[in-house]
């Protein structure tokens, strides 16, 4: 378990703006009355930054970004099964770069979409309960990782339909696993959170053979020699509650709980002693009236802001924070070329992720199956928000 350095207190983000910015509706979608649970532009593939894909009730529906801020639908799938509810959906490809929408819902069936085809292109039966959410590795977009409500990840092959690695046991999660995410440049490491209150980072290079193989594999995928990783190499606690979201900004990480903050810190590792380290804590941002689980933030392209909404129940008020470079706190820029001050190092100064022609926030509403707490229902926002 990570240790908490001393004497080196995080720096509070501030939700007053030090420079005005400025956002407008561009536009408005509304998709029936159902929940919205997840959407997601199409960041894998440069030819379509401006496609994204929605999920909700038993449908994935494909849209197009055109000029003038219209949006046009391309594609809607219908899961046979009524009573599925998608609650997580990323993009990926396959070996020939055609684009795959992924979903995953409370069924815990991975539904993989050729959208060239407009077909499904394949289903991954294995978690034991419902998925929360869905990640493609942005270096080999043929891989995804899920994490479910059974406590644990799986690593699949989209192309061959292959599980390849499953990270539970002995040092997994304890309770059900809500967020995972891929390290932006080290293939081999995986970050995943849950309602054990932890983060756990994985190590996939001892394993590294099996992924490979899982490319060329002939037979069956339920013949594949599927290997168990049941001990991460890293184990924090960052938060005292649920954490339902986290993302890799290089090499920190970032993470919410519903503690009503969200948390930028740096795991410090200790190579011969797996499990174990510290754990320096940069930053931290408030986020009031955020304390019902499964209210996930999202960053931009270039990870130069982040978005997360929240949800005040009298009455369902909701607002929206925006945490940009401009209205944090001083010295400290949230993108991918992440400098806390500038006396860091020039080892922890990380160098840009990535480029994209646009940026956008969209709304997305509160997880509601599964709500541990006793709180009225709102009613389903099926609304988004381009900004």
């Amino acid at each position: 378990m990570a240790k908490f350095t001393l004497g080196c207190e995080p720096v509070v983000g501030s939700l007053t703006a030090s420079k005005k910015r400025e956002y407008k509706v561009t536009n408005r979608l509304q998709e029936g009355k159902r929940p919205l649970y997840a959407v997601v532009f199409n960041f894998i593939d440069s030819r379509y930054f401006n496609v994204f894909a929605t999920v909700g009730g038993n449908r994935v529906t494909v849209y197009q970004c055109l000029e003038g801020g219209v949006i046009a639908v391309l594609q809607s799938y219908i899961d046979e099964d009524k009573d599925e509810s998608f609650y997580t959906v990323s993009w990926a490809c396959n070996n020939d770069g055609i684009p795959l929408v992924v979903a995953g819902g409370i069924n815990g069936i991975i539904r993989v979409i050729d959208a060239g085809s407009e077909k499904i292109h394949k289903s991954f039966v294995g978690h034991g309960d419902s998925i929360n959410e869905i990640r493609t590795q942005s270096l080999r977009p043929s891989l995804i990782v899920s994490a479910s409500k059974d406590e644990s990840v799986r690593l699949w092959n989209v192309e061959t339909g292959i599980c390849i690695l499953i990270f539970a046991g002995a040092g997994g999660h304890r309770n059900e696993v809500l967020s995972v995410d891929f390290h932006p440049s080290d293939m081999y490491r995986i970050a995943s959170c849950g309602m054990d209150n932890t983060v756990k980072i994985w190590s996939m290079k001892e394993f590294w053979t099996y992924v490979e193989k899982s490319f060329t594999w002939t037979d069956l995928p339920s013949k594949f020699p599927t290997k168990y990783v049941q001990f991460p190499v890293f184990i924090a606690s960052v938060h005292s509650n649920y954490v339902d979201c986290n993302r890799w900004l290089g090499d920190f990480v970032i993470s919410k709980s519903v503690d009503n903050e969200i948390v930028l810190w740096e795991p410090k590792m200790k190579e011969q002693s797996p499990g174990e380290g510290t754990v320096d804590i940069l930053q931290k941002y408030p986020v009031p009236e955020c304390d019902i689980w499964f209210i996930k933030f999202s960053c931009d392209f270039h990870y130069n802001a982040a978005a997360i909404g929240n949800a005040i129940l009298d009455g369902i008020e909701r607002e929206r924070y925006m945490f940009g470079n401009s209205n944090l706190a001083p010295q400290f820029l949230l993108q991918g070329c992440l400098m806390l001050n500038q006396n860091l190092p020039s080892d922890r100064q990380q160098c840009p992720l990535m480029e994209a022609p646009f940026s956008a926030v969209v709304r997305m509403e509160q997880f509601g199956a599964g709500m541990p707490y006793q709180v009225p229902k709102p009613n389903p926002g099926d609304v988004m928000e381009f900004w």
